[in-house]
């Protein structure tokens, strides 16, 4: 199957794991803005990868919008986050991304990956300092919260390989 792995990726955690996919697949391997300016109509099967922000995926816009003209290909989305995979967090939040109606035409996957400040944009950076302030000043944390602030206040990598098995697996590969 003609496989084609378009991914978005802030900090190189998302291409990473695209890289790795379409190493195993045998796919083409290309970043978004590429993936725009070329037609799909080759390809028997789209994998798009993105990264995680509050819980959304990051220009799954993109790939949403040209889900019924791609009702005949083989639909995979991937998510990289800095959670841990046994974060409960994480299947509600991949289903809040998709419909129902959605859900039935695209299997959705996650794979954890890290937090890297220094490739951050300034934005996003900022955008955490707060975050990380927020919940250190929020009385009565949680075990699972004070988890949290520890391993979001720098850097760090989660990343494995062995969790692209899943995506091969749905690839047929």
């Amino acid at each position: 199957m003609k496989t084609a792995v378009i991914y978005n990726s802030q900090t190189g955690f998302t291409k990473r794991y695209a890289q790795w996919i379409a190493k195993e697949a045998g796919a083409d391997c290309m970043e978004l803005a590429e993936a725009k300016k070329k037609d799909m109509g080759a390809y028997e099967g789209i994998v798009f990868g993105s990264w995680a922000c509050a819980g959304g995926i990051n220009k799954l816009g993109w790939f949403k919008g040209h889900m019924d003209a791609w009702a005949k290909k083989k639909l995979i989305v991937f998510c990289v986050g800095g959670s841990p995979m046994e974060s409960p967090e994480i299947e509600p939040a991949l289903k809040r991304n998709f419909k129902d109606s959605e859900r039935e035409k695209v299997q959705v996957f996650y794979c954890p990956g890290g937090f890297c400040y220094e490739k951050m944009p300034p934005a996003s950076k900022l955008m955490m300092k707060l975050f990380i302030k927020t919940l250190q000043a929020k009385k009565g944390k949680t075990k699972e919260e004070e988890e949290m602030i520890r391993m979001i206040s720098s850097s760090y990598d989660i990343s494995d390989k062995k969790y692209i098995a899943p995506i091969l697996e749905a690839l047929g590969k």
